[in-house]
């Protein structure tokens, strides 16, 4: 086994009124959940296309699995769920997983079927017509696509987008199987909570560009302390008296946002007393993938 799965450098792709993905560079471990993050219309689809060999770089290059992109041998080994798909509504649930196989040039596997049927939680739909399937169960027919040829690399586009809790969290299961097989998952995924749950290292893409590639210890770890203040009300010239201080609150309902160390509370609880402004409770507000996202957006805005 390769020691990187993906190898992306300098990826350029420009439109004649844009540029969907600018100078992207990517590396991803074999054997790793690997998150890609952003906003729509960030580039996350377009980069996961031109590794894929269905949209052509403006500049760039990258090598799958130790092979080239554009070597066609190596799409044996990868298995590709796109956002948006559609199988033909009169085939059987089983037919489409047969037409598959033929596809990726594959024997006609019937018992290979059945597992992946199976992993998927699609097994009692197997003489099925697809347009009998909620969005649901055709997601979960997707995922079952992408795994028919047992690949070593998954590329996943919003795999979860409509399913329910349930059915979040099976897939969820499956794809923690598949990394403890070796599989390495590229996914991309607007459900940050499963992100959080799932991968190893993510990567945040915003206006075609790579704003940070890391390990979500590493994100989560580096932010900075913060509490939540809960108050009744807190008058205008308390905040003034706090800024001067260099303390800073930030209503976000029900409570304030107190971004600072716990060495700072004894200065703010003296400024809000003093206020006469009554805490009733303080309580440190653990990070989050979905706020450290929000956050990382939102200052990179500002810098603009």
């Amino acid at each position: 086994m390769v020691s990187n799965a993906i190898e992306a450098v300098a990826l350029k792709k420009i439109y004649p009124k844009r540029i969907a993905v600018n100078n992207v560079s990517l590396i991803v471990r074999s054997g790793e959940i690997f998150g890609f993050l952003g906003p729509n219309g960030a580039g996350k689809s377009t980069v996961i296309k031109i590794l894929l060999g269905l949209v052509s770089p403006t500049a760039g290059t990258a090598r799958l699995l130790g092979h080239s992109y554009r070597d066609v041998q190596i799409r044996q080994q990868i298995g590709y769920l796109p956002e948006l798909f559609r199988y033909p509504p009169w085939l059987t649930v089983h037919e489409v997983l047969s037409q598959h196989q033929q596809l990726a040039l594959l024997p006609h596997d019937p018992k290979r079927i059945e597992e992946v049927l199976n992993q998927v939680g699609l097994i009692s739909r197997y003489h099925s017509r697809v347009k009998s399937l909620s969005k649901g169960l055709q997601q979960r027919l997707g995922l079952a696509v992408a795994l028919i040829g047992n690949p070593q690399l998954l590329f996943l586009d919003e795999p979860t987008s409509a399913m329910d809790p349930l059915g979040r969290h099976d897939i969820t299961q499956l794809l923690k199987a598949c990394r403890a097989q070796g599989r390495t998952i590229f996914l991309n995924s607007h459900l940050l909570s499963d992100m959080e749950n799932l991968c190893d290292r993510v990567a945040l893409i915003d206006r075609g560009e790579i704003l940070y590639t890391g390990s979500l210890t590493s994100i989560l770890e580096r932010q900075t302390p913060s509490y939540r203040i809960f108050v009744e009300h807190i008058p205008q010239e308390c905040l003034t008296a706090l800024h001067a201080e260099g303390l800073h609150l930030r209503w976000v309902g029900p409570y304030w946002h107190f971004p600072h160390p716990r060495s700072d509370l004894p200065r703010l609880h003296q400024i809000l007393h003093q206020y006469a402004v009554s805490v009733y409770e303080v309580e440190e507000d653990k990070r989050s993938l979905e706020q450290w996202f929000r956050e990382r957006l939102h200052h990179d805005h500002e810098m603009l």
